[in-house]
């Protein structure tokens, strides 16, 4: 049936499913994504669907809402991730206002998970899709709205053990949502008042300007006004208590070795006890400046406060330093993204709170890294992770993109940051041990990419030895500031990783 005939009123809604593989050419203006039809030949534009094109396209159907819905990964799409504030007050409202609304398996170049997933038979992306359309993405209530899809698919594909993509999502047009199901919409018709109790995102009478900031733009805005240090000083150190309140109970070491489905569920409690401090974090590694260092160091001191002996199965032990380890990446991305080096270098300088009598602590980087290294092998038990040389490291480089790509839309940039920013921790970790100990550093994913041209360790080393004493890293004092000490340090690190199998 066509679209633009009259047989499609403006109160109708529509839903284009698409399955199939999508490509992105890079042109003049960006991106431009296209669709593989079954008969296309992807080096032949000419036989593909242009995305753009079927979304001008969808202007001559006359319907308030439309969804497209795609299982595959392309990029090129001008999208916002949301409405407006305050332009999807009640249900009544979602109905009257147009809404073009999109949801993609992924983002240009990734590949999407043909197996796995929720549903036998089904990809990744299209079982946690068809589990949010049966009622897992529903309110209490029974209303089921794209939007809510949206985000249920969003977060299970993204964090999916089989999964190695991120859905793209928002809005092409309109401030509307499209409603699979409303239980109570009949009612709404009968009294209005009824408006006021069904699904009120916002008080009608609250103006854009009145509404309660996000945590993200609460640090943006104490961050760029020097008037307010106390207030962010405050803001961290509740976000500190707030993690560590989380972290505290019932971690136990003592519990029969890790398996597939308690690591999984250990780490997954571990990431959302740190998702609001890493937001704070990033954001202060992204944007701080010298005196916001301290704040910075602080919620790592914090943290290691909490590592005290313990006893039990050595891989709950070291897994214990996990949260560390990751808020250690997501704020050394975060530095790196804008080549915010000062505050790159506070993650690697700084220490855990020394007890009288004790030798004082080693860095807290180095504690991290050596903690989760010593449970290295039972990351091998997560499905899809069995036969990966850096398990721990490919998991972290799929679980940490969702969240940096929603905080500062890292696009194609990621990846290179990702690697940098390990390329940079490990020869650190090999650094602090290399006068008394065998220069190890904790391996990633990068030891595997490019062998052939040497990968982005000899990226790094190639541009510190074009910078020498100017380059960034060494301009810190990481290194001792020395540019013959880091190129000794690589050189150790790469006649210590040679034949290591991990």
């Amino acid at each position: 049936m066509s679209l633009t005939t009259d047989a499609i009123a403006p109160d109708d809604r529509v839903v284009v499913f698409f399955a199939g593989h999508g490509v992105t050419r890079s042109g003049r203006r960006g991106e431009v994504g296209y669709l593989v039809p079954v008969d296309g030949d992807v080096t032949k534009l000419s036989t593909l669907l242009r995305w753009d094109d079927l979304t001008r396209n969808s202007d001559l159907i006359v319907a308030k809402h439309l969804f497209f819905i795609m299982d595959a990964c392309y990029g090129g799409l001008a999208i916002t991730r949301s409405a407006q504030p305050g332009s999807m007050r009640f249900l009544k409202d979602m109905l009257q206002r147009y809404s073009r609304q999109v949801l993609t398996a992924g983002k240009a170049d990734e590949v999407v998970a043909d197996i796995g997933g929720p549903k036998p038979g089904h990809s990744v992306f299209t079982g946690h899709l068809l589990e949010a359309l049966e009622g897992k993405a529903s309110t209490p209530s029974g209303i089921l709205s794209a939007s809510a899809v949206m985000a249920y698919v969003y977060d299970r594909v993204s964090t999916d053990l089989q999964s190695r993509q991120t859905p793209h999502y928002g809005y092409l047009d309109g401030d509307g949502d499209f409603l699979f199901s409303a239980p109570e919409v009949s009612e709404l018709s009968k009294d209005n008042e009824k408006d006021l109790d069904v699904l009120v995102q916002v008080p009608a009478n609250l103006q854009p300007s009145d509404m309660p900031a996000s945590l993200a733009e609460t640090v943006k805005d104490l961050i760029s006004d020097s008037t307010k240090k106390i207030r962010l000083d405050d803001l961290v150190t509740k976000e500190v208590r707030a993690a560590i309140a989380r972290l505290t109970p019932g971690y136990p070491t003592d519990q029969p070795p890790p398996d597939a489905k308690s690591l999984s569920e250990r780490l997954e409690k571990y990431r959302i006890a740190v998702a609001d401090l890493a937001k704070v974090g990033i954001l202060l590694a992204r944007w701080g400046t010298e005196y916001h260092a301290s704040l910075l160091a602080r919620i790592f001191a914090r943290l290691a406060e909490l590592h005290s002996s313990a006893n039990g199965y050595t891989a709950w032990i070291g897994l214990r330093w996990y949260p560390v380890l990751e808020l250690l990446y997501y704020c050394g991305i975060g530095a790196l993204s804008t080549e915010n080096y000062e505050m790159f270098a506070v993650l690697f300088r700084t220490r855990a709170r020394s007890v009288e009598g004790e030798e004082p602590t080693k860095l807290i980087f180095a504690h991290a890294n050596t903690g989760v290294a010593d449970a290295h092998d039972v990351f091998k038990k997560l499905p899809g992770h069995e036969r990966q040389y850096v398990p721990r490291s490919e998991l972290m480089y799929k679980t940490l993109q969702p969240l940096l790509d929603d905080l500062i839309f890292l696009g194609g940039a990621y990846e290179d940051l990702f690697d940098r920013f390990e390329v940079l921790n490990a020869l650190a970790h090999a650094e602090q041990r290399a006068d008394s100990y065998s220069p190890w550093g904790p391996p990633g994913r990068f030891l595997w990419k490019n062998s052939y041209s040497g990968g982005p360790l000899a990226e790094v080393e190639k541009e510190a030895k074009a910078a020498g004493a100017n380059w960034p890293v060494l301009r810190t004092g990481l290194f001792g500031g020395s540019l013959d000490r880091f190129l000794e340090i690589v050189k150790l690190y790469r006649e210590r990783m040679k034949g290591i199998a991990w």
